[in-house]
Protein backbone atom coordinates (compact mmCIF):
# COMPACT_ATOMS: atom_id res chain seq x y z
CA UNK A 1 0.00 0.00 0.00
CA UNK A 2 2.75 2.41 0.88
CA UNK A 3 4.42 1.62 -2.40
CA UNK A 4 1.26 2.40 -4.34
CA UNK A 5 0.68 5.56 -2.33
CA UNK A 6 4.23 6.70 -3.11
CA UNK A 7 3.73 6.09 -6.80
CA UNK A 8 0.40 7.95 -6.68
CA UNK A 9 1.99 10.94 -4.97
CA UNK A 10 4.79 10.99 -7.56
CA UNK A 11 2.35 10.82 -10.45
CA UNK A 12 0.28 13.52 -8.76
CA UNK A 13 3.35 15.73 -8.40
CA UNK A 14 4.23 15.17 -12.05
CA UNK A 15 0.71 16.08 -13.09
CA UNK A 16 0.81 19.23 -10.98
CA UNK A 17 4.18 20.23 -12.44
CA UNK A 18 2.87 19.56 -15.93
CA UNK A 19 -0.23 21.67 -15.30
CA UNK A 20 1.87 24.46 -13.81
CA UNK A 21 4.11 24.39 -16.87
CA UNK A 22 1.08 24.59 -19.16
CA UNK A 23 -0.30 27.53 -17.17
CA UNK A 24 3.07 29.32 -17.31
CA UNK A 25 3.38 28.82 -21.04
CA UNK A 26 -0.18 30.02 -21.55
CA UNK A 27 0.50 33.16 -19.50
CA UNK A 28 3.73 33.80 -21.42
CA UNK A 29 1.91 33.33 -24.72
CA UNK A 30 -0.81 35.77 -23.63
CA UNK A 31 1.79 38.32 -22.57
CA UNK A 32 3.61 37.86 -25.85
CA UNK A 33 0.42 38.36 -27.85
CA UNK A 34 -0.41 41.46 -25.83
CA UNK A 35 3.07 42.89 -26.41
CA UNK A 36 2.83 42.11 -30.15
CA UNK A 37 -0.49 43.86 -30.52
CA UNK A 38 0.64 46.99 -28.72
CA UNK A 39 4.32 47.66 -29.31
CA UNK A 40 5.70 45.25 -31.88
CA UNK A 41 3.12 45.96 -34.56
CA UNK A 42 3.86 49.66 -34.44
CA UNK A 43 7.63 49.14 -34.59
CA UNK A 44 7.20 46.56 -37.38
CA UNK A 45 5.13 48.97 -39.45
CA UNK A 46 7.68 51.72 -38.97
CA UNK A 47 10.59 49.40 -39.78
CA UNK A 48 8.95 47.97 -42.91
CA UNK A 49 7.27 51.19 -44.03
CA UNK A 50 8.95 51.24 -47.46
CA UNK A 51 8.15 47.57 -48.16
CA UNK A 52 4.50 47.92 -47.19
CA UNK A 53 4.18 51.18 -49.10
CA UNK A 54 5.71 49.53 -52.19
CA UNK A 55 3.35 46.53 -51.97
CA UNK A 56 0.37 48.88 -51.68
CA UNK A 57 1.68 50.82 -54.71
CA UNK A 58 1.87 47.61 -56.78
CA UNK A 59 -1.70 46.64 -55.85
CA UNK A 60 -3.02 50.13 -56.62
CA UNK A 61 -1.05 50.18 -59.89
CA UNK A 62 -2.56 46.88 -61.04
CA UNK A 63 -6.11 48.00 -60.15
CA UNK A 64 -5.58 51.41 -61.76
CA UNK A 65 -4.06 49.90 -64.90
CA UNK A 66 -6.90 47.44 -65.51
CA UNK A 67 -9.45 50.11 -64.61
CA UNK A 68 -8.09 52.50 -67.26
CA UNK A 69 -7.81 49.92 -70.06
CA UNK A 70 -11.42 50.51 -71.08
CA UNK A 71 -10.61 54.14 -72.03
CA UNK A 72 -8.31 53.04 -74.90
CA UNK A 73 -5.59 55.66 -74.44
CA UNK A 74 -3.44 56.66 -77.38
CA UNK A 75 0.30 56.00 -77.33
CA UNK A 76 0.98 59.65 -76.51
CA UNK A 77 -1.46 59.57 -73.58
CA UNK A 78 0.08 56.34 -72.28
CA UNK A 79 3.54 57.95 -72.36
CA UNK A 80 2.27 60.96 -70.43
CA UNK A 81 0.55 58.68 -67.91
CA UNK A 82 3.75 56.61 -67.42
CA UNK A 83 5.98 59.67 -66.99
CA UNK A 84 6.36 59.37 -63.15
CA UNK A 85 7.52 55.77 -63.65
CA UNK A 86 9.96 56.87 -66.34
CA UNK A 87 11.45 59.33 -63.86
CA UNK A 88 12.11 56.51 -61.37
CA UNK A 89 13.88 54.48 -64.05
CA UNK A 90 16.06 57.43 -64.98
CA UNK A 91 16.92 58.13 -61.33
CA UNK A 92 17.96 54.53 -60.67
CA UNK A 93 19.90 54.20 -63.92
CA UNK A 94 21.69 57.47 -63.08
CA UNK A 95 23.17 55.81 -59.98
CA UNK A 96 24.05 52.43 -61.51
CA UNK A 97 27.34 53.43 -63.11
CA UNK A 98 28.98 55.17 -60.11
CA UNK A 99 27.56 52.51 -57.80
CA UNK A 100 29.09 49.61 -59.76
CA UNK A 101 32.52 51.25 -59.96
CA UNK A 102 32.69 52.52 -56.37
CA UNK A 103 31.29 49.34 -54.79
CA UNK A 104 33.59 47.01 -56.72
CA UNK A 105 36.70 49.09 -56.09
CA UNK A 106 36.03 49.40 -52.34
CA UNK A 107 34.92 45.78 -51.99
CA UNK A 108 37.97 44.32 -53.73
CA UNK A 109 40.40 46.79 -52.12
CA UNK A 110 39.15 45.80 -48.66
CA UNK A 111 40.29 42.22 -49.29
CA UNK A 112 43.66 40.79 -50.20
CA UNK A 113 44.12 39.12 -53.58
CA UNK A 114 43.90 35.62 -52.11
CA UNK A 115 40.62 36.26 -50.27
CA UNK A 116 39.04 38.06 -53.23
CA UNK A 117 40.18 35.24 -55.53
CA UNK A 118 38.47 32.62 -53.39
CA UNK A 119 35.37 34.76 -53.10
CA UNK A 120 35.29 35.31 -56.85
CA UNK A 121 35.70 31.59 -57.50
CA UNK A 122 32.78 30.79 -55.19
CA UNK A 123 30.62 33.43 -56.87
CA UNK A 124 31.44 32.11 -60.36
CA UNK A 125 30.73 28.50 -59.31
CA UNK A 126 27.39 29.61 -57.87
CA UNK A 127 26.49 31.59 -61.00
CA UNK A 128 27.39 28.70 -63.31
CA UNK A 129 25.52 26.16 -61.17
CA UNK A 130 22.30 28.17 -60.94
CA UNK A 131 22.44 29.03 -64.64
CA UNK A 132 22.82 25.36 -65.60
CA UNK A 133 19.95 24.43 -63.26
CA UNK A 134 17.78 27.18 -64.80
CA UNK A 135 18.54 25.92 -68.33
CA UNK A 136 17.71 22.34 -67.34
CA UNK A 137 14.41 23.46 -65.77
CA UNK A 138 13.53 25.33 -68.98
CA UNK A 139 14.34 22.31 -71.15
CA UNK A 140 12.40 19.91 -68.90
CA UNK A 141 9.35 22.19 -68.78
CA UNK A 142 9.18 22.73 -72.55
CA UNK A 143 9.63 18.99 -73.23
CA UNK A 144 6.92 18.00 -70.72
CA UNK A 145 4.33 20.68 -71.55
CA UNK A 146 5.27 20.85 -75.26
CA UNK A 147 3.75 24.30 -75.92
CA UNK A 148 4.75 24.30 -79.61
CA UNK A 149 2.49 21.45 -80.65
CA UNK A 150 -0.51 22.08 -82.87
CA UNK A 151 -1.05 23.84 -86.17
CA UNK A 152 1.13 26.68 -87.31
CA UNK A 153 -1.47 28.44 -89.45
CA UNK A 154 -1.69 31.48 -87.15
CA UNK A 155 2.08 31.75 -86.79
CA UNK A 156 3.84 34.29 -88.94
CA UNK A 157 7.34 35.46 -89.58
CA UNK A 158 8.31 39.01 -88.78
CA UNK A 159 11.60 40.89 -88.83
CA UNK A 160 14.99 40.04 -90.29
CA UNK A 161 17.23 37.47 -88.65
CA UNK A 162 20.82 38.58 -88.31
CA UNK A 163 23.05 35.53 -88.05
CA UNK A 164 26.00 36.02 -85.72
CA UNK A 165 28.75 33.42 -85.67
CA UNK A 166 29.81 31.92 -82.35
CA UNK A 167 33.40 33.03 -82.91
CA UNK A 168 32.42 36.69 -83.43
CA UNK A 169 30.13 36.63 -80.37
CA UNK A 170 32.95 35.21 -78.22
CA UNK A 171 35.44 37.77 -79.55
CA UNK A 172 32.95 40.57 -78.85
CA UNK A 173 32.69 39.35 -75.26
CA UNK A 174 36.46 39.56 -74.83
CA UNK A 175 36.63 42.95 -76.58
CA UNK A 176 34.00 44.37 -74.22
CA UNK A 177 36.03 43.14 -71.23
CA UNK A 178 38.84 45.51 -72.22
CA UNK A 179 37.33 48.78 -73.49
CA UNK A 180 39.89 51.14 -75.09
CA UNK A 181 38.03 54.17 -73.73
CA UNK A 182 36.46 54.10 -70.27
CA UNK A 183 34.33 57.17 -70.98
CA UNK A 184 32.91 55.55 -74.13
CA UNK A 185 32.29 52.33 -72.14
CA UNK A 186 29.81 54.28 -70.03
CA UNK A 187 27.37 54.51 -72.94
CA UNK A 188 28.54 52.16 -75.72
CA UNK A 189 29.30 48.47 -76.24
CA UNK A 190 31.33 46.87 -79.01
CA UNK A 191 29.33 44.72 -81.42
CA UNK A 192 30.38 43.12 -84.66
CA UNK A 193 28.36 44.12 -87.73
CA UNK A 194 28.35 42.44 -91.12
CA UNK A 195 28.78 43.83 -94.62
CA UNK A 196 28.73 42.27 -98.04
CA UNK A 197 31.79 43.04 -100.16
CA UNK A 198 33.24 41.82 -103.41
CA UNK A 199 36.27 39.55 -102.94
CA UNK A 200 39.53 41.19 -103.98
CA UNK A 201 40.68 38.25 -106.08
CA UNK A 202 37.81 38.50 -108.54
CA UNK A 203 37.45 42.29 -108.39
CA UNK A 204 39.70 43.19 -111.33
CA UNK A 205 38.38 40.52 -113.68
CA UNK A 206 34.78 41.30 -112.82
CA UNK A 207 35.37 45.02 -113.20
CA UNK A 208 36.84 44.57 -116.68
CA UNK A 209 33.95 42.31 -117.67
CA UNK A 210 31.51 44.94 -116.45
CA UNK A 211 33.23 47.69 -118.41
CA UNK A 212 33.25 45.52 -121.49
CA UNK A 213 29.59 44.79 -120.99
CA UNK A 214 28.80 48.48 -120.71
CA UNK A 215 30.53 49.11 -123.98
CA UNK A 216 28.80 46.23 -125.77
CA UNK A 217 25.37 46.02 -124.28
CA UNK A 218 23.65 47.58 -121.24
CA UNK A 219 21.56 44.48 -120.57
CA UNK A 220 24.64 42.27 -120.67
CA UNK A 221 26.38 44.62 -118.19
CA UNK A 222 23.47 44.37 -115.74
CA UNK A 223 23.57 40.60 -116.00
CA UNK A 224 27.27 40.60 -115.21
CA UNK A 225 26.71 42.85 -112.18
CA UNK A 226 24.16 40.44 -110.71
CA UNK A 227 26.58 37.55 -111.16
CA UNK A 228 29.32 39.17 -109.08
CA UNK A 229 30.20 37.05 -106.05
CA UNK A 230 29.76 38.75 -102.68
CA UNK A 231 31.34 37.86 -99.34
CA UNK A 232 29.93 38.64 -95.88
CA UNK A 233 32.69 40.02 -93.66
CA UNK A 234 32.66 41.23 -90.03
CA UNK A 235 33.27 44.94 -89.42
CA UNK A 236 33.65 46.84 -86.11
CA UNK A 237 30.48 48.37 -84.75
CA UNK A 238 28.84 49.61 -81.56
CA UNK A 239 25.45 49.64 -79.87
CA UNK A 240 24.07 52.01 -77.27
CA UNK A 241 24.20 50.79 -73.67
CA UNK A 242 26.56 50.69 -70.71
CA UNK A 243 29.47 48.30 -71.20
CA UNK A 244 29.03 46.92 -67.68
CA UNK A 245 31.38 43.99 -68.29
CA UNK A 246 34.29 46.27 -69.19
CA UNK A 247 33.66 48.51 -66.19
CA UNK A 248 33.46 45.47 -63.89
CA UNK A 249 36.79 44.11 -65.15
CA UNK A 250 38.45 47.52 -64.78
CA UNK A 251 37.00 48.09 -61.30
CA UNK A 252 38.10 44.66 -60.02
CA UNK A 253 41.62 45.15 -61.41
CA UNK A 254 41.82 48.69 -60.02
CA UNK A 255 40.58 47.52 -56.63
CA UNK A 256 43.18 44.73 -56.48
CA UNK A 257 45.94 47.22 -57.28
CA UNK A 258 44.73 49.66 -54.62
CA UNK A 259 44.48 46.86 -52.06
CA UNK A 260 48.08 45.79 -52.74
CA UNK A 261 49.33 49.37 -52.43
CA UNK A 262 48.66 49.25 -48.65
CA UNK A 263 49.27 52.70 -47.14
CA UNK A 264 49.92 54.39 -50.51
CA UNK A 265 46.46 53.43 -51.74
CA UNK A 266 44.70 54.56 -48.58
CA UNK A 267 43.59 57.91 -50.05
CA UNK A 268 42.01 56.21 -53.08
CA UNK A 269 40.29 53.63 -50.87
CA UNK A 270 38.80 56.36 -48.71
CA UNK A 271 37.71 58.31 -51.81
CA UNK A 272 35.81 55.39 -53.34
CA UNK A 273 34.42 54.42 -49.94
CA UNK A 274 33.06 57.95 -49.47
CA UNK A 275 31.68 57.92 -53.04
CA UNK A 276 29.91 54.63 -52.36
CA UNK A 277 28.43 55.96 -49.12
CA UNK A 278 27.21 59.11 -50.89
CA UNK A 279 25.55 57.04 -53.63
CA UNK A 280 23.80 54.88 -51.03
CA UNK A 281 22.47 58.01 -49.31
CA UNK A 282 21.08 59.16 -52.64
CA UNK A 283 19.43 55.74 -52.93
CA UNK A 284 17.82 56.39 -49.54
CA UNK A 285 16.29 59.59 -50.91
CA UNK A 286 15.07 57.91 -54.10
CA UNK A 287 13.40 55.17 -52.05
CA UNK A 288 10.86 57.73 -50.86
CA UNK A 289 9.80 58.25 -54.47
CA UNK A 290 10.12 54.59 -55.55
CA UNK A 291 6.58 53.41 -54.59
CA UNK A 292 4.96 56.21 -56.60
CA UNK A 293 7.18 55.49 -59.61
CA UNK A 294 6.49 51.74 -59.43
CA UNK A 295 2.74 52.43 -59.27
CA UNK A 296 2.81 54.35 -62.57
CA UNK A 297 5.28 51.92 -64.19
CA UNK A 298 2.99 48.94 -63.61
CA UNK A 299 -0.23 50.81 -64.37
CA UNK A 300 1.26 52.23 -67.58
CA UNK A 301 2.42 48.82 -68.82
CA UNK A 302 -0.99 47.28 -68.12
CA UNK A 303 -2.72 50.13 -70.00
CA UNK A 304 -0.25 49.73 -72.88
CA UNK A 305 -0.83 45.98 -73.27
CA UNK A 306 -2.96 44.85 -76.17
CA UNK A 307 -5.95 42.54 -75.75
CA UNK A 308 -4.97 39.16 -74.32
CA UNK A 309 -7.41 37.51 -76.70
CA UNK A 310 -5.07 38.03 -79.65
CA UNK A 311 -2.58 35.62 -78.11
CA UNK A 312 -2.83 32.26 -79.84
CA UNK A 313 -3.07 28.92 -78.08
CA UNK A 314 0.58 28.04 -78.63
CA UNK A 315 1.83 31.41 -77.39
CA UNK A 316 -0.43 31.23 -74.35
CA UNK A 317 0.94 27.78 -73.50
CA UNK A 318 4.46 29.08 -74.06
CA UNK A 319 3.84 31.96 -71.63
CA UNK A 320 2.44 29.58 -69.00
CA UNK A 321 5.45 27.27 -69.45
CA UNK A 322 7.90 30.12 -68.92
CA UNK A 323 6.07 31.37 -65.82
CA UNK A 324 5.93 27.88 -64.26
CA UNK A 325 9.64 27.36 -64.93
CA UNK A 326 10.55 30.71 -63.36
CA UNK A 327 8.42 30.00 -60.29
CA UNK A 328 10.03 26.58 -59.80
CA UNK A 329 13.50 28.11 -59.99
CA UNK A 330 12.69 31.11 -57.77
CA UNK A 331 10.46 29.48 -55.15
CA UNK A 332 11.94 25.96 -54.90
CA UNK A 333 15.47 25.73 -56.30
CA UNK A 334 17.07 28.94 -55.04
CA UNK A 335 15.63 28.81 -51.47
CA UNK A 336 16.53 25.10 -51.23
CA UNK A 337 20.07 25.83 -52.38
CA UNK A 338 20.40 28.58 -49.77
CA UNK A 339 19.10 26.29 -46.99
CA UNK A 340 21.35 23.36 -47.94
CA UNK A 341 24.50 25.51 -47.90
CA UNK A 342 23.83 27.92 -45.02
CA UNK A 343 21.36 25.89 -42.91
CA UNK A 344 19.33 29.08 -42.41
CA UNK A 345 15.70 29.90 -43.13
CA UNK A 346 15.61 31.14 -46.75
CA UNK A 347 12.22 32.83 -46.37
CA UNK A 348 13.52 35.15 -43.66
CA UNK A 349 16.33 36.12 -46.04
CA UNK A 350 13.92 36.58 -48.96
CA UNK A 351 11.59 38.60 -46.73
CA UNK A 352 14.32 41.21 -46.35
CA UNK A 353 14.51 41.47 -50.16
CA UNK A 354 10.84 42.21 -50.78
CA UNK A 355 11.36 45.82 -51.82
CA UNK A 356 14.16 44.89 -54.25
CA UNK A 357 12.04 42.10 -55.77
CA UNK A 358 9.01 44.39 -56.14
CA UNK A 359 11.22 47.08 -57.69
CA UNK A 360 12.56 44.50 -60.15
CA UNK A 361 8.99 43.53 -60.99
CA UNK A 362 8.14 47.18 -61.68
CA UNK A 363 11.30 48.33 -63.48
CA UNK A 364 12.10 45.13 -65.41
CA UNK A 365 15.83 45.89 -65.07
CA UNK A 366 18.37 44.09 -62.87
CA UNK A 367 20.82 46.97 -63.17
CA UNK A 368 18.25 49.62 -62.27
CA UNK A 369 17.24 47.56 -59.22
CA UNK A 370 20.87 47.24 -58.08
CA UNK A 371 20.82 50.29 -55.72
CA UNK A 372 17.72 48.96 -53.92
CA UNK A 373 19.24 45.46 -53.74
CA UNK A 374 22.35 46.86 -52.04
CA UNK A 375 20.26 48.60 -49.43
CA UNK A 376 18.02 45.60 -48.72
CA UNK A 377 20.90 43.14 -48.33
CA UNK A 378 23.07 45.39 -46.15
CA UNK A 379 20.41 46.94 -43.93
CA UNK A 380 17.67 44.30 -43.75
CA UNK A 381 19.68 41.07 -44.01
CA UNK A 382 22.94 42.31 -42.51
CA UNK A 383 25.15 40.96 -45.30
CA UNK A 384 28.77 42.13 -45.08
CA UNK A 385 29.44 45.15 -47.30
CA UNK A 386 32.61 43.54 -48.64
CA UNK A 387 30.44 40.73 -50.02
CA UNK A 388 27.65 42.85 -51.50
CA UNK A 389 30.08 45.28 -53.12
CA UNK A 390 31.91 42.42 -54.80
CA UNK A 391 29.13 39.94 -55.64
CA UNK A 392 26.15 42.10 -56.65
CA UNK A 393 27.73 44.18 -59.47
CA UNK A 394 29.26 41.05 -61.00
CA UNK A 395 25.99 39.16 -60.60
CA UNK A 396 23.95 41.93 -62.21
CA UNK A 397 26.30 41.69 -65.21
CA UNK A 398 26.77 37.96 -65.76
CA UNK A 399 24.23 36.07 -63.61
CA UNK A 400 20.95 35.79 -65.54
CA UNK A 401 19.09 32.73 -64.28
CA UNK A 402 15.70 33.90 -65.51
CA UNK A 403 17.05 34.88 -68.91
CA UNK A 404 18.90 31.56 -69.28
CA UNK A 405 15.73 29.61 -68.48
CA UNK A 406 13.70 31.75 -70.87
CA UNK A 407 16.15 31.46 -73.76
CA UNK A 408 16.61 27.70 -73.38
CA UNK A 409 12.84 27.26 -73.35
CA UNK A 410 12.36 29.65 -76.26
CA UNK A 411 14.88 27.85 -78.47
CA UNK A 412 13.09 24.52 -78.13
CA UNK A 413 9.69 26.16 -78.50
CA UNK A 414 10.75 27.72 -81.80
CA UNK A 415 12.06 24.35 -82.91
CA UNK A 416 8.66 22.86 -82.08
CA UNK A 417 6.98 25.28 -84.47
CA UNK A 418 9.45 24.57 -87.28
CA UNK A 419 11.96 27.34 -86.52
CA UNK A 420 9.48 30.15 -87.08
CA UNK A 421 10.59 33.57 -85.76
CA UNK A 422 7.56 34.59 -83.69
CA UNK A 423 6.27 37.99 -82.60
CA UNK A 424 5.13 37.49 -79.00
CA UNK A 425 3.23 40.79 -78.77
CA UNK A 426 2.76 42.93 -75.71
CA UNK A 427 2.56 39.91 -73.38
CA UNK A 428 6.37 40.03 -73.21
CA UNK A 429 6.05 43.06 -70.92
CA UNK A 430 4.85 40.71 -68.12
CA UNK A 431 7.14 37.74 -68.80
CA UNK A 432 10.26 39.92 -68.84
CA UNK A 433 9.44 41.25 -65.35
CA UNK A 434 9.34 37.76 -63.88
CA UNK A 435 12.70 37.01 -65.45
CA UNK A 436 14.19 40.17 -63.94
CA UNK A 437 12.77 39.34 -60.51
CA UNK A 438 14.32 35.86 -60.72
CA UNK A 439 17.67 37.39 -61.69
CA UNK A 440 17.63 39.76 -58.72
CA UNK A 441 16.65 36.96 -56.33
CA UNK A 442 19.46 34.79 -57.68
CA UNK A 443 22.04 37.56 -57.22
CA UNK A 444 20.89 38.26 -53.68
CA UNK A 445 20.83 34.63 -52.56
CA UNK A 446 24.26 34.28 -54.16
CA UNK A 447 25.54 37.11 -51.96
CA UNK A 448 24.17 35.33 -48.87
CA UNK A 449 25.75 32.02 -49.87
CA UNK A 450 29.13 33.56 -50.72
CA UNK A 451 29.13 35.40 -47.38
CA UNK A 452 28.48 32.13 -45.53
CA UNK A 453 31.24 30.31 -47.42
CA UNK A 454 33.67 33.23 -47.01
CA UNK A 455 33.03 33.84 -43.31
CA UNK A 456 36.45 32.48 -42.26
CA UNK A 457 38.33 34.76 -44.65
CA UNK A 458 36.30 37.74 -43.48
CA UNK A 459 37.01 36.97 -39.80
CA UNK A 460 40.72 36.58 -40.50
CA UNK A 461 40.71 39.87 -42.39
CA UNK A 462 38.90 41.59 -39.50
CA UNK A 463 41.46 40.17 -37.07
CA UNK A 464 44.32 41.42 -39.25
CA UNK A 465 42.72 44.85 -39.49
CA UNK A 466 42.29 44.90 -35.72
CA UNK A 467 45.92 43.94 -35.13
CA UNK A 468 47.12 46.52 -37.62
CA UNK A 469 45.10 49.22 -35.85
CA UNK A 470 46.54 48.17 -32.48
CA UNK A 471 50.09 48.15 -33.89
CA UNK A 472 49.53 51.54 -35.48
CA UNK A 473 48.33 52.96 -32.18
CA UNK A 474 51.29 51.41 -30.36
CA UNK A 475 53.66 52.94 -32.89
CA UNK A 476 52.02 56.33 -32.40
CA UNK A 477 52.30 56.26 -28.57
CA UNK A 478 56.02 57.16 -28.29
CA UNK A 479 55.56 60.06 -30.69
CA UNK A 480 52.51 61.22 -28.76
CA UNK A 481 54.47 61.05 -25.49
CA UNK A 482 57.38 63.00 -27.00
CA UNK A 483 55.01 65.63 -28.38
CA UNK A 484 53.29 65.93 -25.00
CA UNK A 485 56.66 66.32 -23.26
CA UNK A 486 57.66 69.00 -25.74
CA UNK A 487 54.39 70.83 -25.16
CA UNK A 488 54.91 70.63 -21.43
CA UNK A 489 58.43 71.91 -21.76
CA UNK A 490 57.51 74.91 -23.91
CA UNK A 491 56.07 77.05 -21.08
CA UNK A 492 59.09 76.25 -18.91
CA UNK A 493 61.45 77.39 -21.64
CA UNK A 494 59.55 80.60 -22.01
CA UNK A 495 59.65 81.18 -18.28
CA UNK A 496 63.37 80.57 -18.10
CA UNK A 497 63.93 82.98 -20.95
CA UNK A 498 61.96 85.57 -19.09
Amino acid sequence: MTKNNGEDTRSGNRMERFQQGVRKRTLMAKKKVQSITKDDVKSYLLKNFFVLFTIIAVIVGIILGFGLRSYHFSYREVKYFSFPGELLMRMLQMLVLPLIVSSLVTGVAALDSKASGRMGLRAVVYYMSTTIIAVLIGIIMVVIIHPGKGSKEKMYREGKIVRVTAADAFLDLIRNMFPPNLVEACFKQFKTNYEERIPRADHDSNETSVLAGIINNVSEAMENLTQLKKETIPVPGAVNGVNALGLVVFSISFGLVIGNMKEQGRALREFFDSLNEAIMRLVGLIMWYAPLGILFLIAGKIVEMEDMGVIGGQLAMYTVTVIIGLFIHAIIVLPLLYFLITRKNPWVFIGGLLQALITALGTSSSSATLPITFRCLEENNGVDKRITRFVLPVGATINMDGTALYEALAAIFIAQVNNMDLNFGQIITIRDRLRTTTNVLGDSIGAGIVEHLSRHELRNKDAEMGNSVIEENEMKKPYQLISQENENEKPLDSETKM
